[in-house]
């Protein structure tokens, strides 16, 4: 049941960093998981495990490292893309 939860919190966490950085139509619901859980490792790793907690991530570092992941990949992205 943990991991469900954690998925479920992941994914929300990347749909929010989508938002909040007006990238989230160009990724689909699998990429707002992984950019969420992703960015939860990378927040809580850079900024610690301060603030409230929801399916074992403090959600304000997961959430400013979840928006770190999307404007990083989103940028990648679009500079390979151009290329093409």
């Amino acid at each position: 049941m943990y991991w469900i939860w954690t998925l479920i919190v992941g994914a929300i966490i990347g749909a929010i960093a989508g938002a909040i950085t007006n990238r989230s139509g160009s990724m689909g619901w699998i990429a707002n998981i992984i950019a969420g859980l992703v960015g939860s490792s990378l927040g809580q790793a850079i900024f610690g495990s301060w603030g409230p907690q929801l399916g074992g991530m403090a959600v304000f570092p997961s959430l400013i490292g979840a928006v770190i992941v999307v404007l990083v990949t989103s940028f990648i992205v679009m500079r390979i893309t151009a290329k093409n």
